[in-house]
């Protein structure tokens, strides 16, 4: 019986795609069906996935663009199994890792998020490192090692301080997801805002330090968006939205967390003389702005 939806939401790079896609059937576990929604109009995308003639694999194009939200949005509804994972089609499962999940999955039954070992590569596939990594690495994620749970205010605590984990490689409880949702005012930051919605509502995570999967890091929509300084206003409202939420749940550690969001702040602060060798005035100076929007309100 099939227990994990890959869901694909396609759109951009063909040949990241491919590979993608090639990851996922060169799993070593064969328990997994792989969607992919295209959201895109590149020629012979769906003759490339009538080729491959694997009954696990379905292919839908979207008649109209969807963008990011809605497209991860009709994914979500096409899933049908226990547990999900929304792989970004630029990154890379290695051949464990959904033998890595299932075996968290059996060691933790119901767990509803499980975030398995990543290596971050660069463009061309090669190990890679950047400064948002090493970060997460060496000052936000949890000192633990081997596989073990965490939930409640501990964990929003530890996320909100500085998000360590790496969405596209997150496996996820289906009926947990569709409960939950997506927000319809997020976009950059979706992936935090919906694992804060799901600690509240009582779930757990299951942490593997067993590395299965690569996450690619290079120019994206997000990196775009983030010299803009449009990345860091929508994070900038989500963690004072959040903030009130969780001081309403009586989390007012977490609450103090999500008001300072220092992570964040750093992070547009640093981007800022990049900003202003692309000359985009407007964008260093929102960033800037960014970087000195913390609130004092709350407890």
């Amino acid at each position: 019986m099939t227990t994990l939806d890959v869901l694909l939401p396609y759109y951009g790079n063909v040949a990241l795609m491919q590979e993608a896609v090639r990851s996922v059937l060169a799993q070593t576990d064969r328990d997994w069906r792989l969607t992919v929604v295209d959201d895109g109009k590149e020629p012979g995308v769906p003759e490339w996935f009538e080729q491959l003639g694997d009954p696990r694999v379905r292919y839908f194009r979207n008649e109209q663009n969807l963008g990011v939200t809605g497209n991860y949005r009709k994914c979500l509804g096409l899933a049908e199994y226990e547990y999900l994972v929304f792989m970004g089609t630029d990154d890379v499962m290695l051949p464990n890792y959904v033998a890595n999940v299932r075996t968290s999955i059996e060691a933790f039954p119901g767990v509803a998020m499980i975030q398995p070992g990543v290596e971050v590569i660069d463009g061309d596939g090669k190990p890679a490192s950047s400064l948002a990594d090493e970060a997460k690495r060496r000052l936000y994620a949890p000192r633990r090692t081997g596989r073990y749970t965490m939930g409640g205010e501990e964990l929003a605590v530890s996320l909100l301080k500085g998000n360590w984990l790496y969405f596209p490689s997150i496996c996820w409880r289906t009926d947990a997801v569709k409960g939950t949702g997506f927000r319809d005012n997020l976009e950059i930051i979706q992936d935090l805002a919906l694992v804060i919605d799901l600690l509240q509502a009582g779930e757990e995570m299951a942490i593997d330090d067993v590395r299965s999967f690569q996450y690619r890091r290079h120019l994206s929509v997000s990196a775009t968006s983030a010299f803009s300084g449009h990345r860091f206003a929508e994070a900038h409202r989500y963690f004072l939205d959040a903030a009130d939420r969780l001081d309403a749940q009586g989390w007012h550690r977490a609450a103090k967390a999500s008001r300072l969001h220092i992570s964040a702040r750093i992070h547009a602060l640093t981007l800022v003389p990049g900003a202003l060798r692309a000359k985009q005035w407007k964008g260093a100076k929102s960033l800037l702005k960014n970087a000195a929007a913390g609130s004092g309100r709350g407890r």
